[in-house]
């Protein structure tokens, strides 16, 4: 069995009560340390080297699952935080960025050949040389390469807003993974856990797609004692700026699983968010242009009350 990021004790243990407890007891032991977040903040020689790694993972992965890319980056990350930053050579970051995918896909159990690795870059690298990175990867990380990520919570923390549509869950998870990627390369999200990670990134998609039923949703995932508050508020604001960035694809997601509870949802939206004083809620006038187009878009569509009534 491939290794599943959405499930990942899957293969030692059984389904059961516990398995939650033991995602949100064990989180921390995946994530970067405190001195790492520190150091990007404090030298700008540390975010190139970082960025230029993600790029070369991005490059050297993008014919694969994109699962695989963050679980890639996940190493990577968290062998810089144990090593601390490599010199800026590019053979180097690139040797570094494909040991990361290299072990990601073994992990996945992706079928892939160096010829996939080996692009315009100007380095070969043969597998010795390749295997003898891996192995210090490994050695860093502790051999903990089953990653606990945002997307081992996302399923609890639906079942906590308790959609009954199968379609609306769908477009809420689509659009908070979506959200979990791009969050990925943003240093300032570093120093959160996976798992507010996820609850920030569900809240934002339904903020997005749900507006009317936000509040609640909000105030389950704020009662969730495994969350905490105060980071998951921090957390949150932070997330709204990656929001902002992707908010045009919300279109085609709302194109493509429209029902007529979101669609009245969303033609609510803006007079609903300009009410709502709430903690979580943040307002921005290049937010409401955008949130203007999408409320546009649905304006045009016919909703029928008798359908409405029906959920």
């Amino acid at each position: 069995m491939e290794f599943d990021l959405e499930n990942p004790l899957t293969d030692f243990h059984e389904p059961h009560s516990d398995t939650v407890t033991s995602l949100f007891l064990v989180e921390s032991d995946h994530m970067p340390s405190e001195n790492y977040l520190q150091s990007l903040q404090a030298r700008d020689f540390d975010i190139s080297v970082r960025r230029q790694a993600i790029s070369s993972i991005s490059k050297f992965s993008c014919n694969f699952d994109p699962l695989l890319s963050y679980l890639a980056v996940n190493y990577l990350d968290r062998f810089l935080s144990s090593q601390g930053m490599l010199q800026p050579k590019p053979w180097v970051l690139r040797l570094l960025a494909i040991s990361c995918v290299s072990l990601a896909a073994k992990m996945k159990k992706t079928e892939f050949s160096l010829a996939d690795f080996q692009g315009d870059g100007g380095f070969i690298f043969d597998i010795q040389t390749m295997e003898r990175m891996e192995i210090l990867i490994l050695g860093a990380l502790k051999w903990r390469m089953r990653s606990i990520t945002p997307f081992s919570f996302i399923s609890y923390f639906i079942s906590l807003f308790k959609v009954k549509d199968p379609s609306l869950r769908q477009a809420l998870k689509a659009r908070a993974t979506e959200i979990i990627f791009k969050a990925q390369n943003d240093m300032k999200l570093l120093e959160f856990k996976p798992s507010v990670i996820a609850a920030s990134a569900l809240l934002s998609a339904a903020h997005e797609l749900l507006p009317l039923q936000y509040p609640c949703f909000r105030s389950a995932t704020s009662n969730c004692s495994y969350v905490n508050k105060e980071k998951l508020l921090q957390c949150f604001k932070e997330m709204q700026e990656i929001v902002i960035d992707g908010y045009e694809s919300v279109l085609e997601m709302v194109s493509s699983s429209v029902t007529a509870v979101n669609v009245l949802d969303l033609q609510f939206s803006s007079s609903e968010s300009e009410k709502t004083n709430g903690t979580f809620t943040t307002m921005r006038p290049e937010r409401d242009i955008k949130r203007r187009k999408i409320i546009d878009y649905c304006g045009n569509l016919t909703v029928q009350i008798s359908r409405i009534q029906q959920y």
